[in-house]
């Protein structure tokens, strides 16, 4: 059977997703996407005929960001017009979606060579904006099955910290030691191997160096709602702002091949992608997908917890890393070494293809043979994947 191999991934740097605010904001998310899957191809200077497809993840595909914004970023990045393109949508994971399929279609034999990335550009495509006011996104069937209704993510969070017990002090430091974690790594230089400035942006405009717990401790909850405490009263209302991760823009690319492709083209494989995952979960919880994701990608990978050198957890909140943390045992000095979404940002459709850049780089710089990283994602659902290194 054939392997995928990643030969390189890049990203932009993420901007705060704030109109008129966000670094990043007067990029058109096409161009935004466009410059990532440009410096791909040049840094690894393949001929971009070699490309058999190119697939993006984006979650508000509307606006900027509909009529397939992979197939205009391929267009706009000047790559030939026979290089096809599709955008997927599974939410928060979508780019690591894109990964996944890319992979699949290089194992099948499908793709030779295939990009997988993704974009968002939260400050011109707001959340929701693909969802217009009155609208109804689930339907009476969905209605039905959940007569008491579904609710907003920041909600679900709420639940996870209430049903794991997890205080508010703990979630505020973890999200402390995000931004310690990124502002770190970024002073090191470590992600100078993924990070491909734009517009004169070269570093991550999220990471707060300077926060410190009573900072984060005198933040208001974020969701609070008094229909919502009616219905749950197990929540006390810890979340907020500062331990959930922002809104943002950025983009990121990851070129995949076989090793023997690689060697042909003179490439040097980062890690060969071993195992994948995708489960559905509680939709009321939402979040908690990780966690059985994470078991399931391990047994498909025919290892154990104990084998996993480094994790990267999407820091959709601290909740859930922390709920998944006490589900799993794994040790908090091997997650997200180089700090996460609270820090360092979450540009929805693109983050899924930004950590694995990150993690890529991060084994190599740690020595790390293996690496799992795993998203949450809307509606119940989450993505697991397992790198190893070669």
């Amino acid at each position: 059977m054939r392997e995928a191999v990643i030969v390189d991934a890049v990203r932009t740097p993420i901007g705060r997703g704030k109109a008129g605010k966000g670094a990043l904001h007067p990029i058109h998310p096409v161009d935004l996407l466009a410059h990532s899957l440009r410096a791909l191809v040049e840094r690894t200077g393949i001929d971009p005929e070699r490309i058999d497809d190119v697939i993006g993840g984006c979650v508000d595909q509307v606006g900027e960001q509909a009529m397939n914004t992979t197939r205009y970023a391929v267009l706009a990045a000047g790559l030939p017009e026979s290089v096809p393109a599709t955008t997927v949508d599974r939410q928060c994971g979508s780019s690591q979606q894109a990964v996944h399929f890319g992979a699949q279609g290089v194992i099948a034999g499908a793709y030779d060579v295939v990009i997988a990335c993704g974009v968002e550009s939260m400050s011109r495509v707001p959340m929701w904006s693909n969802v217009p006011p009155g609208a109804d996104p689930f339907g009476p069937g969905v209605a039905a099955r959940y007569p008491d209704g579904l609710v907003p993510q920041g909600v679900s969070a709420e639940l996870i910290a209430a049903k794991w017990e997890l205080p508010r002090s703990d979630l505020d430091r973890f999200a402390l030691e995000s931004h310690r974690r990124a502002a770190v790594a970024t002073d090191e230089g470590r992600f100078a191997d993924e990070l491909v400035p734009i517009d004169g942006v070269a570093t991550d405009e999220s990471i707060r160096p300077g926060t410190t717990l009573e900072a984060l401790a005198g933040l208001k909850p974020a969701f609070e709602d008094p229909a919502m405490g009616q219905r749950f009263p197990q929540i006390d209302w810890r979340v907020t702002a500062g331990n959930s991760s922002p809104t943002n823009d950025g983009s990121a690319a990851v070129m995949i091949t076989t090793p023997e492709i690689a060697r042909a083209l003179g490439l040097t494989p980062k890690a060969k992608l071993k195992s994948f995952a995708v489960v559905g979960d509680d939709p009321l919880y939402m979040l908690t997908g990780v966690i059985p994701a994470t078991a399931k990608v391990l047994q498909k990978a025919e290892l154990s917890l104990a084998d996993i050198d480094l994790f990267e957890v999407n820091e959709a909140f601290s909740s859930v890393v922390l709920a998944w943390q006490r589900e799993t045992g794994a040790d908090l000095d091997k997650v997200n070494v180089n700090g996460g979404a609270i820090a360092l940002g979450h540009p929805l459709g693109a983050s899924g293809a930004r950590i694995t850049a990150t993690l890529v780089n991060a084994m190599a710089q740690n020595g790390a043979r293996y690496g799992l990283q795993t998203m949450c994602e809307a509606g119940g659902l989450a993505n697991a994947m397992v790198l190893e290194a070669v």
